[in-house]
């Protein structure tokens, strides 16, 4: 069985207020602190998967080396892209484009951005290539975003299930993850959540 660390990055460096996606932040003063809390969750690892965005990545790379472990990273763990709207303060957002994206979360893209459907779709792909991996334990460092992708593929609810769950920065979910099958077309895979702390 393979055992499934989910990492939400640190906190990035940016004011609050601003739709940021998948615009590439670098992070705040407080990283080392941060990561160091995050490693203290983790048990001895064998692979860090990292979305290739820096605030992910810094974190990723510093993990691997106090683990001594491998880091690859894969663009299918990226934070839904919010096009136009990505580096806009929220207030500046026209309020019936914001309406229009609440009465379709699921299916609303922003101008040249993605879909919550076109986020969970690569987020499935990943999931489909990471049965294909050796059972180990694994940290997937990534987003909010896509970590509620991700939890909400595994349990089988729809994605608007899990916007209510609180991922803060720093995040270390642990999730049990036993396939049973090779893909993911007829049945979800098996898991369950063990632990989710926060910094």
């Amino acid at each position: 069985m393979t055992t499934l660390y989910l990492v939400r990055h640190t906190t990035p460096d940016i004011a609050p207020g601003i739709c940021y996606g998948q615009t590439d932040l670098g992070v705040t003063d407080s990283f080392e602190f941060e990561a160091n809390t995050v490693l203290a969750w983790l048990p001895p690892l064998d692979l860090i998967l990292t979305s290739p965005l820096l605030r992910t990545r810094k974190l990723a790379d510093y993990l691997a080396q106090a683990q001594r472990c491998t880091v690859r990273r894969d663009a299918r763990l990226m934070e839904k892209h919010f096009g136009s709207w990505e580096g806009q303060p929220w207030d500046d957002i026209p309020r019936s484009k914001i309406d229009a994206w609440a009465a379709d979360i699921t299916d609303y893209a922003p101008p040249g951005g993605e879909s919550a459907q076109q986020l969970m779709r690569r987020v499935r792909d990943f999931l489909q290539d990471l049965t294909k991996l050796p059972q180990r334990n694994i940290v997937l460092v990534a987003h909010g975003g896509t970590i509620r992708a991700i939890l909400a593929q595994l349990a089988d609810v729809p994605l608007t299930d899990t916007l209510n769950w609180k991922i803060a920065y720093g995040t270390v979910i642990g999730v049990k993850f036993a396939p049973s099958l090779k893909t993911m077309t007829d049945k979800r895979l098996k898991f369950h959540a063990f632990s989710v702390v926060g910094i």
